[in-house]
């Protein structure tokens, strides 16, 4: 019995020490056969010999338990070695990153508004119902309320549903003349090709004096803005509703795909809509507190922009981290 902790002191890998404890604990390995013996045993010597398996047994197990811990240990090692990474070795393999396509977008954005002087203001993803809808003249029983579906809380809270509660941030906080943009991620209930639950948005707001500022600056800077992005486009105004804006309209540019001639994309109507704006509706200052004064206010998605600047046909695309199709914007 005493060559057997031998056997397992000798043992050198796990896979021999399994075969090992399989011939001693086993079913049919020597330990039950020892045990089966006993009723060959004077029954006078059963208690004696009984007490000595047991005593051998506890020995055993002891054994085989120091010596599977000392072969994992070493097998442990072992491994980490085999694994070892030099970090401090130069691989000529390494390759640069680079942005995601819609911070790219979003940065051009930016840099385009900031060359003019144009503050870049954030504020709060979580918002309250006065700063996301009331002061944008949207009250309760307003119908545009459902067409932006709204993460709630319980409290009340809500996450916001486009940027533009920066804008009233801005105004209660600061006096006019204001020139200033409010990137940042906005969140809805949607999902389908062209929409997420969360997107990006980059909204302008421009208020001076009364009469200093005109829907024809907003004109100028909008065309001039979509040509800097797409390049030579025709960029056409058309009239439409928004209730923070009064007059208001969306802005299309002639298709970057066909050229404005039709095609697919633009459902063969040479134009793709791209944004909309408008003169800042006065229910908008008197919620802020203002009084004489005119401004402009547009928006933006960017997902949107990034879509056409790089032609990507679907929107899932972009948050889908497939590699194909990141690397091609290093």
């Amino acid at each position: 019995m005493e060559n057997w902790i031998d056997k397992i002191k000798s043992v050198v890998d796990l896979q021999e020490l399994e075969k090992v404890r399989i011939a001693i604990f086993g079913k049919k390995g020597e330990l039950a056969k020892a045990f089966a013996n006993m009723k060959n045993v004077d029954p006078k010597e059963k208690p004696k010999i009984a007490k000595e398996l047991n005593q051998l047994k506890q020995r055993l197990t002891k054994a085989f338990e120091e010596k599977k811990a000392e072969l994992e240990e070493l097998a442990l090692q072992k491994r980490l070695e085999s694994e070892a990474i030099d970090v401090s070795l130069y691989s000529p393999r390494s390759e640069s990153g680079a942005l995601h396509p819609v911070m790219q977008t979003m940065d051009k954005i930016i840099d385009y508004f900031t060359a003019l002087n144009f503050s870049v203001e954030t504020g709060p993803l979580v918002e309250d119902e006065f700063h996301n809808f009331e002061a944008l003249n949207l009250p309760d029983y307003h119908p545009a309320r459902d067409m932006q579906d709204t993460f709630y809380f319980k409290d009340g809270g809500l996450l916001r549903t486009h940027t533009s509660p920066v804008q009233i941030r801005t105004m209660m906080n600061q006096k006019p003349p204001i020139r200033m943009i409010s990137p940042g991620a906005v969140f809805r209930r949607d999902f389908d090709l062209t929409h997420t639950p969360q997107f990006h948005q980059v909204e302008g707001l421009m208020v001076d004096e009364e009469g200093k500022v005109s829907f024809a600056n907003l004109k100028w800077i909008l065309e001039d803005f979509l040509q800097t992005m797409f390049g030579d486009v025709d960029v056409r105004f058309r009239p439409s509703f928004f209730p923070f804006t009064e007059p208001s309209a969306e802005v299309d540019i002639s298709c970057i795909f066909c050229g404005g001639k039709g095609c697919r994309v633009c459902s063969h109507t040479g134009w793709l809509e791209v944004l909309g704006c408008g003169m800042v509706d006065p229910n908008v200052f008197k919620a802020v507190g203002y009084e004489n004064v005119s401004g402009y206010a547009f928006g933006l998605g960017v997902e949107r922009f990034a879509m056409l600047m790089h032609q990507i046909p679907d929107l899932r695309s972009l948050f889908e981290g497939d590699l194909r199709l990141l690397e091609q914007f290093q």
